[in-house]
C-alpha cells in the first residue's frame, strides 16, 4: 500500500499513501484502500495510547463515508482522538488529497484490553 507515517501520538497520527498501486478497476483510488489506511492510523493511535497503560488495542468498529476519490499523487490520512479512555478509544480519520480536498471521513473505535 505504500503507507508512510509522518506523525504519531495517541492524540494524532498522520500518514500518506500513494494513489498509484491502490487503484480500482476505473483507475480511481480504491475505497477499500481508503478504509484500510483509516483503520491503520486510527488503530496505531489507539495502540500508542494503550501502551502507556501496558495494554493493547483491538478494533471493534469502523465506518467510513467516501466523499470523493483520489485520482493521483498522495492521499493524507489524519487520525484525531475523539476520546482516549481506560477501556476504549475513538478517533476521527479524515483523508484528503494533495489539494486538501476531503475524500473520506471515517470513525474508528478500539477496545483497550490486557495483553494475552
Amino acid at each position: 500500500m505504500g503507507v508512510e507515517v509522518l506523525e504519531q501520538s495517541p492524540e494524532k497520527v498522520v500518514a500518506t499513501m500513494p494513489v498509484d498501486g491502490n487503484r480500482q478497476s476505473l483507475g480511481l483510488l480504491h475505497g477499500g484502500a481508503m478504509v484500510a489506511i483509516a483503520e491503520a492510523v486510527g488503530s496505531w493511535a489507539a495502540v500508542i495510547h494503550a501502551s502507556t497503560m501496558g495494554k493493547v488495542a483491538v478494533g471493534v468498529d469502523i465506518n467510513a463515508t467516501h466523499h470523493s476519490s483520489g485520482r493521483s499523487g498522495l492521499v493524507t490520512a489524519t487520525a484525531t482522538a475523539i476520546r482516549l479512555g481506560r477501556t476504549m478509544t475513538s478517533h476521527e480519520v479524515i483523508l484528503t488529497d494533495e489539494a486538501g480536498k476531503r475524500l473520506c471521513t471515517a470513525r474508528i473505535t478500539n477496545a483497550i484490553v490486557e495483553k494475552r
